[in-house]
């Protein structure tokens, strides 16, 4: 038997990267999956297309993750034509990237009302029915940029940061109702983000991991997968960092 049968998940950002990989291996658990997705309609069709094709079933849910009724609609529809929800997984992000002294407030600003208030608003969606159903899985992306920093990445990286108080404080709120919370800290990942890298940069990346080399996005989705399922029921405020040892020598 499938470990996630008769599940219902919802993956935020799910029509590319990280968020394909952690839809496909839900599904492939048996869950059914909800894909949200803000702009890219035909990726995430091409996600559900591919899902069904496996014989499993997918939902997608269009907006803004970050308005601050779009989450609650989605939960709404996903129980609406699921019956319930199990899993909710907080992976939509951004990234405007730039040194601090001159970063522009509005780019402060939106990273963070995408990359931790849409975390926020998914979040407390996901609570309404998991508290009454007395039972629940809530993943939030994070990133080893929000463990250690990152040069360029001030806003990315307080996002991120954000992500595991914000985690930390709901798993010790919620765990009496059954609900677990937990972060998925990835390194560098085969991603659209990291294709763009200067070739010096990636090089110098690669040198920086233990295992030498990049993570792909399937091995991110096990580890969600595994927060997911019932081999992590005692687990809930924890941190699983996915990055080949990168952040290993910064603790």
């Amino acid at each position: 038997m499938k470990e996630l049968t008769d599940q219902v998940a919802v993956v935020t950002g799910g029509s590319r990267g990280l968020g394909r990989a952690m839809a496909l291996r839900l599904s492939a658990g048996g869950a059914k999956v909800a894909i949200t997705y803000r702009d890219r309609e035909e990726e995430a069709r091409k996600v559900q297309e591919e899902i069904e094709g496996q014989g499993g079933q997918a939902l997608l849910l269009q907006g803004d993750v970050a308005n601050d009724d779009t989450a609650r609609r989605w939960a709404e529809e996903v129980v609406e034509a699921f019956g319930r929800l199990d899993i909710w997984v907080n992976n939509a992000g951004i990234r405007r990237d730039q040194l601090l002294l001159r970063m522009k407030r509005e780019d402060w600003e939106e990273v963070l009302r995408i990359n931790l208030t849409g975390v926020f608003l998914g979040c407390q969606a996901a609570l309404r029915p998991m508290i009454r159903q007395r039972s629940g899985r809530i993943i939030n992306i994070s990133s080893v940029a929000g463990l250690v920093g990152n040069e360029g990445q001030g806003n990315y990286s307080a996002a991120k940061a954000g992500i595991v108080g914000l985690t930390r404080s709901l798993a010790k709120e919620v765990a009496s109702r059954g609900v677990t919370a937990n972060v998925v800290a990835p390194g560098f990942i085969e991603t659209d983000m990291t294709a763009t890298l200067p070739l010096a940069v990636r090089e110098a990346g690669e040198k920086a991991i233990p295992l030498g080399r990049f993570g792909k996005p399937e091995e991110v989705a096990e580890a969600v997968a595994f927060l997911a399922s019932p081999l992590a029921a005692y687990i809930t405020g924890h941190i699983l960092v996915v990055d080949g040892g990168l952040s290993a020598a910064s603790f």
